[in-house]
Protein backbone atom coordinates (compact mmCIF):
# COMPACT_ATOMS: atom_id res chain seq x y z
CA UNK A 1 0.00 0.00 0.00
CA UNK A 2 1.36 3.68 -0.92
CA UNK A 3 0.44 4.59 1.96
CA UNK A 4 2.13 8.25 2.20
CA UNK A 5 0.90 9.38 -0.82
CA UNK A 6 -3.02 8.07 0.07
CA UNK A 7 -3.11 9.59 3.11
CA UNK A 8 -2.18 13.13 1.73
CA UNK A 9 -5.08 12.78 -0.99
CA UNK A 10 -7.76 11.57 1.24
CA UNK A 11 -6.81 14.65 3.50
CA UNK A 12 -6.97 16.93 0.49
CA UNK A 13 -10.37 15.83 -0.63
CA UNK A 14 -11.84 16.45 2.61
CA UNK A 15 -10.14 19.68 2.83
CA UNK A 16 -11.69 20.36 -0.40
CA UNK A 17 -14.69 18.74 0.72
CA UNK A 18 -14.87 21.15 3.51
CA UNK A 19 -14.01 24.23 1.45
CA UNK A 20 -17.21 23.37 -1.12
CA UNK A 21 -19.34 22.52 1.99
CA UNK A 22 -18.57 26.23 3.51
CA UNK A 23 -18.73 28.37 0.65
CA UNK A 24 -22.02 26.37 -0.63
CA UNK A 25 -20.55 24.63 -3.81
CA UNK A 26 -21.93 21.84 -3.21
CA UNK A 27 -25.50 22.55 -3.90
CA UNK A 28 -28.44 22.84 -1.59
CA UNK A 29 -28.80 20.69 1.05
CA UNK A 30 -31.38 18.67 -0.17
CA UNK A 31 -28.59 17.46 -3.00
CA UNK A 32 -26.24 16.15 -0.07
CA UNK A 33 -26.46 13.21 -1.85
CA UNK A 34 -24.67 13.60 -4.25
CA UNK A 35 -21.88 15.29 -2.95
CA UNK A 36 -21.83 12.04 -0.32
CA UNK A 37 -21.58 10.26 -3.26
CA UNK A 38 -18.49 12.17 -5.23
CA UNK A 39 -16.69 11.80 -1.78
CA UNK A 40 -17.36 8.21 -1.24
CA UNK A 41 -16.10 7.58 -5.23
CA UNK A 42 -12.79 10.11 -4.80
CA UNK A 43 -12.06 7.93 -1.79
CA UNK A 44 -12.54 4.70 -2.85
CA UNK A 45 -10.42 5.52 -6.24
CA UNK A 46 -7.70 6.80 -3.44
CA UNK A 47 -8.08 3.83 -1.74
CA UNK A 48 -7.67 1.48 -5.27
CA UNK A 49 -4.58 3.23 -6.41
CA UNK A 50 -2.96 3.03 -3.38
CA UNK A 51 -3.74 -0.65 -3.70
CA UNK A 52 -5.32 -0.59 0.09
CA UNK A 53 -6.37 -4.07 0.72
CA UNK A 54 -9.96 -4.68 2.43
CA UNK A 55 -8.06 -5.06 5.98
CA UNK A 56 -6.31 -2.06 5.49
CA UNK A 57 -9.72 -0.52 5.22
CA UNK A 58 -11.47 -2.44 8.13
CA UNK A 59 -13.61 -4.52 5.30
CA UNK A 60 -12.21 -7.69 5.63
CA UNK A 61 -15.14 -10.92 5.67
CA UNK A 62 -13.47 -12.53 8.29
CA UNK A 63 -13.23 -9.55 10.82
CA UNK A 64 -17.40 -8.98 10.34
CA UNK A 65 -18.44 -10.84 13.00
CA UNK A 66 -16.13 -8.88 15.99
CA UNK A 67 -17.00 -6.35 14.00
CA UNK A 68 -20.74 -6.93 14.88
CA UNK A 69 -20.07 -7.53 18.36
CA UNK A 70 -17.71 -4.65 19.30
CA UNK A 71 -20.49 -2.68 17.89
CA UNK A 72 -23.16 -3.62 19.45
CA UNK A 73 -21.89 -3.20 22.95
CA UNK A 74 -20.88 0.53 21.95
CA UNK A 75 -24.69 0.55 20.52
CA UNK A 76 -25.77 -0.48 24.17
CA UNK A 77 -23.48 1.70 26.27
CA UNK A 78 -24.06 4.95 24.38
CA UNK A 79 -27.92 3.81 24.80
CA UNK A 80 -27.22 3.92 28.24
CA UNK A 81 -25.59 7.11 28.87
CA UNK A 82 -28.36 8.69 26.50
CA UNK A 83 -31.36 7.70 28.34
CA UNK A 84 -29.50 8.52 32.05
CA UNK A 85 -28.65 12.03 30.46
CA UNK A 86 -32.44 12.04 29.48
CA UNK A 87 -33.79 11.54 32.96
CA UNK A 88 -31.24 14.03 34.74
CA UNK A 89 -32.85 17.78 34.42
CA UNK A 90 -29.55 19.09 34.80
CA UNK A 91 -28.55 17.23 31.37
CA UNK A 92 -31.97 16.58 29.85
CA UNK A 93 -31.73 20.20 28.42
CA UNK A 94 -28.90 19.13 25.37
CA UNK A 95 -31.41 17.30 24.18
CA UNK A 96 -33.80 19.53 23.76
CA UNK A 97 -32.88 20.01 19.67
CA UNK A 98 -34.83 21.78 17.37
CA UNK A 99 -34.01 19.19 14.40
CA UNK A 100 -35.94 17.30 16.45
CA UNK A 101 -39.32 18.74 16.04
CA UNK A 102 -40.24 16.49 13.17
CA UNK A 103 -43.25 13.73 12.57
CA UNK A 104 -42.32 10.12 13.48
CA UNK A 105 -42.24 9.56 9.74
CA UNK A 106 -39.49 12.12 9.26
CA UNK A 107 -37.98 10.77 12.03
CA UNK A 108 -37.12 7.29 10.60
CA UNK A 109 -35.92 9.26 7.28
CA UNK A 110 -33.08 10.59 8.86
CA UNK A 111 -31.95 8.04 11.10
CA UNK A 112 -31.95 5.46 7.98
CA UNK A 113 -31.42 8.46 5.37
CA UNK A 114 -29.51 11.09 6.93
CA UNK A 115 -27.27 9.34 9.35
CA UNK A 116 -26.87 5.56 8.53
CA UNK A 117 -26.00 6.24 4.78
CA UNK A 118 -24.79 10.00 4.46
CA UNK A 119 -23.09 10.86 7.66
CA UNK A 120 -22.11 7.77 9.50
CA UNK A 121 -21.09 5.45 6.67
CA UNK A 122 -19.29 7.86 4.62
CA UNK A 123 -16.99 9.31 7.29
CA UNK A 124 -16.26 6.44 8.76
CA UNK A 125 -15.38 5.02 5.73
CA UNK A 126 -12.96 8.34 5.15
CA UNK A 127 -11.55 8.90 8.75
CA UNK A 128 -11.60 5.14 10.10
CA UNK A 129 -10.81 3.18 6.73
CA UNK A 130 -8.77 4.85 4.18
CA UNK A 131 -7.42 7.56 6.34
CA UNK A 132 -6.49 5.21 9.32
CA UNK A 133 -6.01 2.39 7.13
CA UNK A 134 -2.65 4.57 5.44
CA UNK A 135 -1.77 6.52 9.01
CA UNK A 136 -0.99 2.92 10.65
CA UNK A 137 1.20 2.17 7.82
CA UNK A 138 3.19 5.51 8.58
CA UNK A 139 3.19 6.11 12.07
CA UNK A 140 1.47 2.74 13.28
CA UNK A 141 -1.58 2.84 16.02
CA UNK A 142 -1.23 5.48 18.49
CA UNK A 143 -0.28 8.00 16.21
CA UNK A 144 -2.55 7.20 13.64
CA UNK A 145 -5.43 7.40 16.09
CA UNK A 146 -4.31 10.79 17.63
CA UNK A 147 -3.69 12.42 14.06
CA UNK A 148 -6.63 11.05 12.63
CA UNK A 149 -9.16 11.97 15.42
CA UNK A 150 -7.66 15.46 15.42
CA UNK A 151 -8.68 15.74 11.66
CA UNK A 152 -11.82 14.12 12.56
CA UNK A 153 -12.29 16.69 15.06
CA UNK A 154 -11.65 19.52 12.90
CA UNK A 155 -13.75 18.12 10.54
CA UNK A 156 -16.82 19.08 12.59
CA UNK A 157 -15.98 22.76 12.85
CA UNK A 158 -18.36 24.00 9.84
CA UNK A 159 -21.51 21.84 10.87
CA UNK A 160 -21.25 22.98 14.66
CA UNK A 161 -20.98 26.49 13.01
CA UNK A 162 -24.25 25.45 10.88
CA UNK A 163 -26.41 23.92 13.86
CA UNK A 164 -25.25 25.47 17.02
CA UNK A 165 -28.33 27.35 17.04
CA UNK A 166 -30.94 24.32 16.98
CA UNK A 167 -30.26 23.45 20.41
CA UNK A 168 -31.79 25.52 22.88
CA UNK A 169 -28.66 25.29 25.60
CA UNK A 170 -26.40 25.75 22.95
CA UNK A 171 -27.82 28.69 21.71
CA UNK A 172 -27.94 30.59 24.83
CA UNK A 173 -24.19 29.98 24.85
CA UNK A 174 -22.86 31.01 21.75
CA UNK A 175 -24.93 34.25 22.00
CA UNK A 176 -21.65 36.07 21.47
CA UNK A 177 -18.94 35.36 19.55
CA UNK A 178 -15.94 34.48 22.72
CA UNK A 179 -19.37 31.92 22.91
CA UNK A 180 -19.41 30.49 19.91
CA UNK A 181 -15.44 29.99 19.77
CA UNK A 182 -15.80 28.07 23.18
CA UNK A 183 -18.69 25.87 21.72
CA UNK A 184 -16.56 25.18 18.52
CA UNK A 185 -13.96 24.53 20.50
CA UNK A 186 -16.10 21.98 22.90
CA UNK A 187 -17.61 20.04 19.79
CA UNK A 188 -13.86 19.64 18.50
CA UNK A 189 -12.83 18.53 21.60
CA UNK A 190 -16.05 15.95 21.66
CA UNK A 191 -15.75 14.85 18.49
CA UNK A 192 -11.76 14.20 18.69
CA UNK A 193 -12.43 12.38 21.51
CA UNK A 194 -15.35 10.28 20.21
CA UNK A 195 -12.91 9.74 16.79
CA UNK A 196 -10.49 8.15 19.45
CA UNK A 197 -13.20 5.82 20.42
CA UNK A 198 -14.12 5.31 16.95
CA UNK A 199 -10.35 3.81 16.06
CA UNK A 200 -10.33 1.74 19.44
CA UNK A 201 -13.46 0.14 17.97
CA UNK A 202 -11.82 -0.38 14.82
CA UNK A 203 -8.34 -1.86 15.73
CA UNK A 204 -9.86 -4.18 18.47
CA UNK A 205 -12.00 -5.67 15.94
CA UNK A 206 -10.36 -4.97 12.67
CA UNK A 207 -13.30 -4.21 11.14
CA UNK A 208 -15.22 -0.82 10.15
CA UNK A 209 -18.50 -2.30 11.33
CA UNK A 210 -18.01 -1.79 14.96
CA UNK A 211 -16.98 2.19 14.72
CA UNK A 212 -20.30 2.31 12.00
CA UNK A 213 -22.77 1.17 14.47
CA UNK A 214 -20.64 3.29 17.44
CA UNK A 215 -21.35 6.66 14.89
CA UNK A 216 -24.65 5.77 14.06
CA UNK A 217 -25.28 5.37 18.02
CA UNK A 218 -24.10 8.62 18.87
CA UNK A 219 -25.87 10.22 16.14
CA UNK A 220 -29.31 8.10 15.51
CA UNK A 221 -30.04 7.60 19.33
CA UNK A 222 -29.04 11.08 20.03
CA UNK A 223 -31.51 12.44 17.52
CA UNK A 224 -34.20 9.70 18.63
CA UNK A 225 -33.77 10.00 22.57
CA UNK A 226 -34.08 13.68 21.71
CA UNK A 227 -37.13 13.10 19.46
CA UNK A 228 -38.93 11.53 22.41
CA UNK A 229 -38.02 14.09 24.91
CA UNK A 230 -39.31 16.80 22.70
CA UNK A 231 -42.27 15.23 22.18
CA UNK A 232 -43.26 13.77 25.12
CA UNK A 233 -41.49 15.95 27.62
CA UNK A 234 -39.03 15.03 30.24
CA UNK A 235 -38.07 10.82 30.11
CA UNK A 236 -38.92 10.16 33.86
CA UNK A 237 -38.09 6.61 35.78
Amino acid sequence: MKAGRCFLQTVGVLVLFTVARATGLLGAPRYVYVSVCLLTVALVLIAWSARATRADLGLARTDMRAGLGYGAGAFGIVLLVLVVAAVIPATSGFLHDSRAEIGGGRLLYELGVSIVLLTAIPEEFAFRGVLLGSALRLWGPWRASVITSALFGLWHIEPTLHTMSDNRAVAGASASVGGQVLVVLGAVTVTFIAGLVFCWLRLRSRSLIAPVMAHVATNGLALAVAWFTVHWGHLRW
